[in-house]
């Protein structure tokens, strides 16, 4: 990645060449036309893609000469360099980047560049981002070595930027917490209106597919997860999932009422569809249930197991007997009452998409 700075790139130093004597001008200012005849420093931008001197109305370039000597060069110009961002944390990451200037021509043996006062020469009180605000600059120098040149003097410019977050919130996060809360409506919609739940769990997943599209496009296509995409495609997944609850709760809720038909619950002849027609819902007017007869409670703790069944042998006194479900016993427990798919979806959703939600900002923010 790269980023673009306007900066004024002031020099200074002392050519006893250009000494004058003077009593009255404290100095003498020059345009770009003298710079031509004279000698400045050959200083250029590593690792810069592009970089020019702007030249409206003229070229923004200003010399100054004292008459001891000492001359002051500005240039006015914008850089645009390298930076090697990590983006693993993206939006919530902090980024390192440094402008580096060094003598093009010049070893060490010939000029010597330093900072005149250190990180007072660098002046950011006025610079505004739209996504990043300064956290931390500073200046320093080195050497850098050339196999086939020699050791050059090099200026860094630190900068450390942290990304505002306000504006992924609105546009990012905020619409898909929305969504999978939206997504949880369906847990309290009764489990026969298939219309409803199925239109609510469909646009729900459609608009997450169009969040996550919308988000990629304008992201940086880099070939490692951003944090970004951890939240969204889990997001994701929380939606997916409530739609595949219901498709739980659905085919056990048929499993139950095709038992009940063969046990002589429900009438042959009733067609359940046409119940369903207007409000997606079942009426218990249109149900004819045929009268059971009463059945004497017992003490049993399992619900499967009939008065038939249940042994008259009492335990030892001091034991406690409870027989284990089988896994099969479970299932049919699921399937005859799958309204409670549905009581504990409304617990286990919310509470699961907090705590991601808890680990996400604890480890991002």
């Amino acid at each position: 990645m790269d980023f673009t700075m306007t900066l004024y790139l002031r020099h200074y130093w002392k050519d006893e060449r250009l000494a004058f004597p003077s009593r009255n001008n404290l100095s003498r200012t020059f345009d770009s036309r003298l710079v031509k005849k004279i000698w400045v420093p050959d200083v250029f931008f590593v690792h810069s893609k592009r970089s020019f001197i702007h030249d409206t109305t003229m070229e923004n370039i200003m010399l100054r000469v004292y008459p001891d000597g000492n001359i002051l060069y500005s240039v006015r110009v914008t850089v645009t360099a390298l930076c090697s961002m990590d983006f693993s944390s993206f939006p919530l990451d902090t980024q390192n980047c440094s402008l580096e200037l060094e003598s093009y021509a010049y070893n060490e043996n010939d000029l010597m560049l330093y900072w005149k006062n250190g990180n007072d020469s660098l002046r950011t009180d006025e610079i505004v981002l739209s996504q990043f605000f300064i956290e931390h600059f500073h200046a320093s120098s080195g050497l850098a070595f050339y196999s086939s040149t020699g050791w050059y003097n090099r200026l860094f410019i630190n900068f450390i930027l942290r990304r505002h977050i306000f504006f992924f919130m609105l546009q990012t996060y905020f619409p898909t917490m929305l969504m999978v809360v939206l997504s949880w409506v369906s847990f309290w919609i009764d489990r026969r209106a298939v219309p409803a739940r199925v239109s609510l769990g469909i646009t729900t997943v459609l608009t997450m597919s169009t969040i996550i599209t919308g988000v990629s496009s304008s992201m940086p296509q880099v070939s490692y997860v951003k944090a970004v995409d951890i939240y969204l495609w889990t997001s994701f997944l929380f939606v997916f999932l409530s739609v595949i609850e219901y498709a739980a709760v659905n085919y056990c809720t048929t499993l139950e009422e095709m038992r009940k038909m063969k046990k002589g619950k429900i009438p042959s002849t009733f067609n359940a569809s046409q119940a369903m027609a207007f409000d997606g819902c079942f009426h218990d007017n249109d149900i004819e249930l045929t009268p059971f007869s009463r059945i004497a409670p017992t003490l049993t703790s399992d619900p499967l197991t009939t008065p038939a069944q249940t042994p008259d042998v009492r335990p030892a006194e001091g034991t406690r007997l409870r027989r284990q479900r089988s896994v099969r016993e479970n299932v049919d427990l699921l399937v005859s009452n799958s309204y409670m798919i549905d009581s504990y979806s409304r617990l286990a959703f919310p509470l699961s998409y907090l705590l991601f939600n808890t680990i996400y900002w604890s480890l991002y923010s």
